[in-house]
């Protein structure tokens, strides 16, 4: 494998204040002054965003801390989902693997280290998917014997995965039809969190707009894993209303870890924390009606 360290990858959009104190705790992590940083920064909607959209292109241009720093200005808005899609391509391939934050994420100085470490220990197991930094607070941590677990969900806050897992991944998600009339699939899909399916459904219906639940599916689809850290290297601080995709919460709040994690060669699933994480993801009403007003909406859509 190539020794050079994995490229850093951030999706930024209107929120100047946000990226900047993502950036400073990446300037802060170690290893950054030896890695690559691509800032992809997507243009605006309307003129609302406009002025926020140029702070944000202003600061960047002015970001120091790094072995190199490109910058991609879309010259209209792309969405989160195309941006990250289309962004992640250019980069995967070209390194054959990525390290991906958006701009409401920060970073232990030790994220870095943890990320390109995981990257290299199981860039040839045939069960792993992808890395995540983050972890929802558990109560069961100390059952965990290694630094990492893994769990059926992929995570879309400080995430790592390969050029071959990335590409392995359908957007279409063209088995959409078979899967939603089996019980079975849809079960064990949920077993990461009964929300999945819903954003699944609401997905193919155009309703929302995600690359992250067709990338879980994926991974679920594959039979594979995500690598998780026993405690989390990620802090989310989008979650104030002013993002697009998470409202005002403090239900994903957790301390963030600030020493070394390690990725460990015998990384195991653990039922009793896999069972929190479901439960953590789980929507009470989901069981009561909310799968099946979808189906219904899907097949009165004409979808037979």
């Amino acid at each position: 494998m190539d020794k050079r360290l994995a490229p850093i990858v951030v999706f930024c959009y209107n929120r100047p204040i946000h990226i900047k104190l993502t950036v400073q705790a990446l300037q802060n992590s170690l290893l950054a002054k030896d890695s690559d940083l691509f800032i992809f920064s997507d243009g605006y909607k309307d003129e609302n965003d406009k002025t926020d959209v140029e702070k944000v292109r202003n600061y960047i241009h002015s970001i120091k801390g790094f072995k190199k720093i490109s910058i991609i200005e879309r010259e209209f808005n792309y969405g989160l989902a195309n941006s990250v899609i289309k962004g992640v391509n250019s980069i995967i391939n070209k390194y054959g693997n990525v390290i991906v934050l958006e701009d409401d994420l920060l970073i232990s100085p030790f994220f870095l280290i943890y990320m390109n470490n995981c990257l290299k220990q199981y860039e040839d197991s045939n069960i792993i998917f992808s890395i995540s930094g983050y972890t929802p607070k558990l109560k069961n941590t100390n059952i965990i014997n290694n630094d990492v677990f893994l769990n059926y969900r992929t995570n879309s806050w400080g995430w790592a995965t390969w050029e071959n897992r990335w590409k392995s991944v359908d957007w279409e998600v063209k088995d959409f039809n078979s899967f939603i009339r089996s019980n079975k699939k849809i079960k064990d899909f949920n077993k990461g969190g009964t929300d999945l399916t819903p954003m699944l459904l609401k997905q193919n219906l155009g309703l929302i707009d995600s690359w992250a639940i067709r990338f879980s599916y994926a991974c679920f689809k594959q039979g594979k894993y995500c690598v998780y850290p026993k405690y989390t290297l990620i802090k989310n601080i989008g979650a104030d209303g002013s993002g697009t995709h998470l409202n005002n919460t403090h239900k994903f709040d957790n301390e963030m870890y600030m020493n070394n994690l390690k990725a460990s060669k015998d990384v195991k699933e653990y039922d009793r924390i896999n069972n929190e994480m479901y439960l953590f993801f789980k929507q009470k009403f989901y069981r009561r009606g909310y799968n099946f007003f979808w189906r219904i909406i899907y097949i009165l859509r004409g979808e037979k």
